[in-house]
């Protein structure tokens, strides 16, 4: 189970087993490119069920073959939730979150750094053709 940090509330320490073989491999030297995506693919998908574990649910009935049953499904069907990877080793794991939440959007943040102070800044798309 996740555990939170005693100076970092807000850090999440994933120590379960699974996670924990699979970042043995993914930090070996050695590893190839394909085996790494690979691994950073299950390693995120591990994570969703944690991550999700306080996420709100509601009840619904559902009709299956035999009966109707009352069911606990994420509140608003999932749909709000965003995915919004930081680029680099994010990006791969933004596949194994999408892999158990389809349902869930992917975000973009778009930030440079200036040069001369060193600090990020807002990049803004450009508009889409009808927008200003």
């Amino acid at each position: 189970m996740a555990q939170t940090h005693e100076r970092h509330p807000n850090l999440v320490v994933f120590d379960h087993p699974l996670i924990q073989h699979k970042l043995s491999h993914i930090r070996d030297a050695s590893l190839s490119h394909r085996p790494f995506r690979a691994l950073l693919y299950q390693i995120a998908g591990l994570m969703v069920y944690e991550v999700t574990r306080e996420l709100p649910t509601q009840m619904v009935d559902v009709k299956t073959p035999l009966e109707v049953v009352a069911c606990r499904r994420l509140a608003g069907g999932g749909s709000s939730i965003t995915v919004v990877p930081v680029l680099r080793s994010g990006l791969g794991m933004a596949e194994g979150i999408l892999e158990m939440m389809p349902e869930a959007r992917v975000g973009h943040l778009g930030l440079a750094r200036d040069e001369e102070t060193l600090e990020p800044i807002a990049v803004r798309p450009p508009p889409l053709p009808g927008e200003r």
